[in-house]
């Protein structure tokens, strides 16, 4: 069995403070997936930047306190690689992949985006040149007898049943038909060719949520988005047998507006 779990931690420090630590005591997860870490490595706690039992790779971004991604694994990687070939992209946070025995297995944090101003754009930008990525890392996995996961926070809700709210959010970045549109791509079998893990497992309901604003009372309304994936290809997704989000008991017992999102594959 491998168990990967994604969680966006919305700032490490603050995670840590608030309830990252021991729930990453506690934790059954073979693979660690972080995003949005915006800390540079020597700015983390000793016990979340190299925890006991766990080998970790922190790739920050360029620009202080800003994105940042981590992987977390119970074995050694293979081989690691922060970026994916991208002379604007590849010093801002945002991706690092790493190889274990049959998967390779990548943490993404895609950029928000804001309709109307240069962050759009930047979004779009990345949005064309990760499809070739992704297209590139499931056709070299596959020549070699690899599977691929990208987990991370894509930013975009997918469908309808991904946003409790999704009538007012037609025009909003996250929801736009753009970008539905791009990861309709990324899940067509016949261009980008990846499984949208959690859907297929729980293919008939809204949700499940993995991202609440603080405002207002959207978690405890679960007026929620869904937009952390386990994007896999085929051959792995067909051995996910359980995913869940792992949504906090109460809003005070959150230490992310994100929860994390766990998937048990059977290899």
């Amino acid at each position: 069995m491998l168990t990967v779990t994604s969680a966006n931690v919305n700032g490490l420090r603050a995670a840590a403070r608030k309830g990252f630590v021991p729930w990453l005591a506690a934790t059954g997860a073979d693979v660690l997936c972080l995003q949005e870490v915006r800390a540079e490595p020597h700015q983390l706690p000793e016990e979340v930047r190299a925890p006991e039992g766990w080998h970790v790779v922190h790739a920050p971004a360029a620009a202080k306190g800003r994105a940042g991604v981590s992987l977390y694994t119970r074995r050694e990687p293979d081989r690691v690689r922060i970026g994916f070939g991208s002379a604007e992209f590849d010093t801002s946070g945002r991706y690092v992949e790493a190889d274990l025995p049959g998967v390779t297995v990548a943490s993404l944090y895609l950029p928000s985006g804001e309709v109307g101003t240069p962050r759009q754009e930047e979004k779009v930008r990345f949005m064309d040149e990760f499809l070739a990525h992704l297209k590139q890392l499931r056709d070299k996995a596959a020549a070699d007898g690899r599977e691929v996961l990208v987990c991370g926070d894509w930013n975009i809700a997918h469908t309808e049943a991904d946003l409790k709210n999704w009538r007012g959010n037609t025009k909003n970045s996250g929801f736009l038909p753009e970008e539905r549109a791009w990861l309709g791509r990324v899940l067509d079998p016949d261009d980008g060719g990846y499984v949208d893990v959690m859907r297929a497992l729980h293919p008939d309901v809204e949700g499940p949520y993995s991202w609440w604003s603080y405002r207002g009372r959207a978690f405890d309304n679960d007026t929620g988005w869904r937009i952390d994936y386990h994007m896999a290809t085929p051959g792995l997704a067909a051995r996910a047998v359980k995913g869940v989000v792992e949504r906090a008991a109460t809003h005070a017992e959150r230490w992310s507006d994100h929860a994390p999102v766990t998937v048990v594959y059977d290899l």
